[in-house]
């Protein structure tokens, strides 16, 4: 059994080790999650219900559980100009796109504000000059906002306080910790988050698992 993770670019590629291990745990046998990445979050929107459609192909071979489309919330432009909030921009998307695809077994999540957030629920993650440096929004890792968004946050640290080099590699720095990472913090700490495995979760078990 597998879920397919639609991904905006090269970050992600980390995240589904990182749900597994949250999700693995309560499921009778380990789930497969395989990631198609799309160069950028209008690729993805774009190709989203052809891609989807070939996802839900049924497959002798392996029975899916779902597809899950993961965008960062900050970034886009497809908001309506009322929604403002995170709260109204995160429900209205998700509500927009799984009525589009209109198939259960799709799922919209953003991560709020990008995925660095979940890095940031942590801080022992990182060197200890830029833990010291944190602000002390960084409790509640969702509310690093859309006029700071984590990882301007953490390239702005690296930058100010050396963190052992010049800026934060979104790639390189965030793989690395996310292999650190524990997910049972990042989803006690992180709502939306919490919210995304919680259905992905449902979806397995309602698929069989």
């Amino acid at each position: 059994m597998r879920f397919y993770l639609l991904v905006e670019g090269y970050t992600e590629k980390s995240v589904p080790n990182f749900l597994k291990r949250w999700l693995d745990p309560r499921l009778d046998t380990p789930v497969g999650i395989r990631v198609i990445r799309h160069d950028g979050w209008g690729d993805l929107v774009r190709d989203l219900p052809r891609t989807v459609e070939d996802c839900l192909i049924p497959s002798k071979r392996d029975k899916v559980a779902g597809v899950i489309a993961l965008l960062d919330l900050y970034g886009p432009t497809f908001y309506p100009e009322d929604k403002k909030t995170v709260k109204q921009r995160y429900e209205w998307a998700k509500d927009h796109f799984e009525k589009q695809i209109n198939d259960h077994r799709f799922r919209m999540f953003f991560a709020v504000h990008e995925i660095e957030a979940w890095l940031l629920s942590d801080p022992g993650l990182f060197p200890a000059e830029v833990r010291k440096a944190f602000p002390g929004r960084i409790a509640k890792p969702e509310e690093v906002n859309f006029n700071e968004h984590p990882s301007i946050l953490l390239d702005k640290i690296y930058k100010k306080t050396g963190g052992g080099k010049k800026k934060y590699d979104k790639v390189g720095d965030g793989t690395a910790m996310f292999a650190k990472l524990n997910p049972e913090v990042a989803y006690e700490k992180c709502p939306y988050l919490k919210l995304m495995l919680d259905e992905m979760l449902e979806l397995a078990k309602a698929a069989g698992n």
